[in-house]
């Protein structure tokens, strides 16, 4: 309706010997009526991409050990989850929907990679393959559920450029499952990168709870 009050605000706008008052009128408010309605849309779009792929409020939770006990409790991590001090393995990454704990991360799993398909390639001259073990819990609320996928762990060089799995692809040894889960569920496996070898111990890895939420980084050892 408001492109029609447009078109007939200007063709009043231009007839002769008719007041021009209520045309300019309608003219303002058509435009201002199609200003208010692109931003209530992309405020709608923004708030619906946010529940469906959670939200960018991600919260860090670094491991502490129990004095006598082994065991692990979450306690917050001070400034900590970025490239310049990243949080301790066994961290835990959470956002509205998902939760995110890397287990472990082997250097120098060249060997294992390998050996773990028949077609996968060696790593080219002067890299390495390396082996992140994570578990990812959905803890949405979503009907239908959300597949692992939406959750992405990449690691970042010492000079700040970013590898994914998926840029080599090979098949990792016990491979994390990309299957639906369903508030509760926990996906937990592997997923193998190749890496510069001299630095391989220096990067960081980019673990982002949800296809929107903020990274948060983790040392690799």
């Amino acid at each position: 309706m408001l492109p029609i009050a447009f078109i007939l605000a200007i063709v009043s706008l231009f007839l002769k010997d008719k007041a021009k008052g209520m045309g300019i009128t309608a003219l303002i408010l058509s435009i201002v009526g199609t200003i208010v309605g692109f931003v209530v849309f992309f405020s709608v779009v923004t708030a619906s991409a946010k529940d469906a792929f959670g939200g960018t409020d991600t919260k860090v939770s670094a491991p502490t050990t129990e004095a006598g006990g082994g065991a692990s409790a979450a306690a917050p991590a001070a400034k900590a989850g970025t490239r310049e001090n990243p949080s301790p393995i066994g961290s835990v990454v959470e956002s509205k929907d998902w939760r995110v704990v890397v287990n472990s991360v082997t250097l120098a799993a060249t060997d294992a990679v390998v050996a773990a398909n028949r077609f996968n390639d060696a790593p080219t001259a002067g890299s390495e393959y390396i082996l992140v073990n994570y578990s990812a819990t959905y803890v949405g609320s979503d009907a239908n559920g959300q597949t692992p996928s939406f959750v992405s762990v990449e690691y970042v060089t010492e000079d700040g450029k970013t590898i994914n799995s998926y840029d080599h692809h090979v098949v990792a040894p016990d491979a994390i499952d990309s299957n639906t889960l369903y508030k509760g569920g926990t996906a937990t496996g592997n997923i193998a990168i190749q890496v510069p070898s001299p630095t391989a111990g220096q990067g960081v890895l980019a673990v982002r709870a949800g296809m929107i939420a903020d990274k948060v980084f983790v040392a690799v050892k």
